[in-house]
């Protein structure tokens, strides 16, 4: 639960329960390789619940367990703030790549 992508499908996921395609298209920039990994490291983290469903093609769903569901307030919040401050971030980010040209973080 410690990176960028859970918290947004987390913030996704409470809306209701999500097909694979649903969530990559309301989580902008996510790969399907990185949404792939993050719903299985929510899935043995016990806080969403993978359904897979027996038709043709294969239908799966993907919703939060109680576990999880008990956590979205916190992360709606931590998203919430993440909005709020999303300019001031941007321009110290801005402020510190100019100030360290050969840093390796980006």
């Amino acid at each position: 639960m410690g990176d960028k992508w859970s918290v947004l499908v987390i913030v996704e996921l409470a809306n209701g329960p999500r097909r694979f395609r649903q969530l990559q298209r309301a989580i902008d920039g996510i790969s399907q390789r990185m949404l792939t990994l993050t719903v299985r490291r929510l899935e043995r983290d016990g806080l969403v619940l993978r359904t897979a469903y027996a038709t043709v093609p294969a239908q799966v769903d993907y919703r939060l367990t109680a576990t999880g569901t008990s956590l979205t307030h916190l992360v709606k919040a931590l998203a919430d703030w993440s909005l709020a401050h999303r300019a001031a971030i941007s321009e110290a980010r801005q402020a510190y790549d100019s100030d360290h040209p050969d840093n390796e973080i980006r």
